[in-house]
């Protein structure tokens, strides 16, 4: 291994071999030249475990194969997303925000009067239909869907939200305030 000219010239030597190997194993040149920069590279920054007087040839081509197949296995693993679909699906968002976004929340939602407080959590977080809300606190339907708008208003305000997308991703607080239209169920 003194002699690095030598070697740096047995590999140099390799690359056209190198480069018709690849292009047999992925069919495309310039994914080829690619594999064969990489097998380079792991074959300069692994000299040492060459053994002087072995087969450079094979032992070039043989990194090369296994650069090959173990980048073949990973984007086999890999699922094509050119749209950014599934990449979309995936956003995770920061927890301090929504934890923060919570307790803003939770403090806003236990300044409202009872009477509100009780008809948004039974309509908003708990999905229950306006009729059964009413049915469970035994009043008209038109005071549970007065009480729930109320709240919703008075929660806008204090926490000075323009939408309920601003609260992120948590069901609670999108429930709670997202507004419903024509007497609909939340």
């Amino acid at each position: 291994m003194n002699d690095r000219p030598s070697v740096r010239d047995d590999l140099l030597a390799q690359i056209p071999s190198l480069r018709a190997f690849a292009v047999s194993l992925c069919g495309q040149m310039d994914k080829a030249d690619d594999l064969v920069q990489e097998a380079l590279v792991k074959a300069w920054s692994n000299l040492g475990s060459f053994t002087e007087g072995t087969n450079m040839r094979a032992w070039l081509f043989t990194i090369l194969r296994n650069v090959y197949y173990s980048e073949h296995r990973k984007r086999r693993r890999e699922v094509q997303d050119a749209d950014g679909m599934f990449s979309a699906r995936l956003v995770v968002h920061p927890s301090q925000n929504g934890h923060m976004d919570l307790q803003d929340f939770r403090t806003a939602l236990s300044g409202l009067p009872p009477d509100q407080r009780e008809a948004l959590i039974l309509v908003g977080a708990s999905g229950f239909s306006y009729e059964e809300a009413a049915a469970i606190c035994e009043v008209a339907v038109g005071t549970i869907k007065s009480r729930v708008n109320r709240a919703r208003s008075a929660l806008t305000r204090s926490l000075a939200v323009q939408a309920g997308s601003e609260f992120g991703p948590e069901p609670t607080l999108q429930a709670a305030m997202v507004t419903t239209s024509s007497g609909s169920s939340s």
